[in-house]
């Protein structure tokens, strides 16, 4: 799979890819990228098919492993346009990219 970084992902999301974050809802309420949208890990595979198959998916997560793994589960279910964004939220963050804190 793809990795792109912090700065690649938001302009593919300025380009209408859907930013998609796998971690779990308290993780998310502490920081997330603006405009990301949460379905956990936990509950990944039975909330899969919310995803639009006809947009561009950037998954992102705290530091990109769980992210990677989500990405290549929607791979092998046949989606064709996933990218996985290199180091997380913390990378997204440190980037100073736009970002969401506290709930």
């Amino acid at each position: 799979m793809e990795e792109v970084t912090p700065q690649e992902g938001q302009r593919r999301v300025q380009q209408g890819a859907l930013l998609v974050d796998v971690r779990e809802q308290n993780e998310f309420d502490e920081v997330h990228a603006e405009g990301a949208q949460l379905i956990a890990l936990s509950e990944f595979e039975g909330r899969a098919a919310e995803l639009p198959r006809d947009r561009e998916l950037v998954m992102i997560c705290r530091s990109g492993a769980r992210s990677a793994r989500a990405g290549q589960y929607l791979l092998d279910q046949g989606y064709s346009r996933v990218v996985n964004l290199a180091g997380g939220t913390l990378a997204w963050v440190d980037a100073g990219l736009p970002s969401v804190r506290g709930g």
